[in-house]
């Protein structure tokens, strides 16, 4: 099996294969605390993380930025005080592949070494 938080990926491309059910749940044990959730019909992996304030938050989310440059590969964030909402989904192919599993998995470290 691999170890999603130590791969890397580049912006999924339109065509790409979405995951099934079974990759899905044969990758989700390392990603603990995030759902799949639905919205407008697009499945997306979500996790909120309970942070200190405000700042922290704000912090953790110019983090997550950072790493999503570099993969081109670009999450929705929403900040509030103590709090920040993470939603992984592949915009090409309107629903997750692999690569979303990753970044999960990068976010997840940055957030263990706060």
């Amino acid at each position: 099996m691999i170890i999603l938080s130590q791969q890397e990926i580049s912006a999924t491309p339109k065509g790409a294969d979405k995951l099934s059910p079974e990759q899905v749940a044969q990758l989700m044990p390392q990603l603990p605390e995030w759902t799949i959730i639905t919205i407008d019909t697009i499945e997306q992996l979500y996790r909120a993380y309970s942070l200190k304030d405000f700042n922290a938050a704000i912090s953790f989310s110019n983090k997550i930025a950072a790493i999503a440059d570099n993969a081109d590969h670009h999450p929705t964030l929403s900040v509030q005080w103590g709090t920040l909402a993470v939603y992984w989904w592949s915009h090409s192919i309107n629903g997750i592949h692999i690569n979303d599993l990753v970044m999960a998995a990068k976010t997840d470290e940055i957030y263990k070494a706060l």
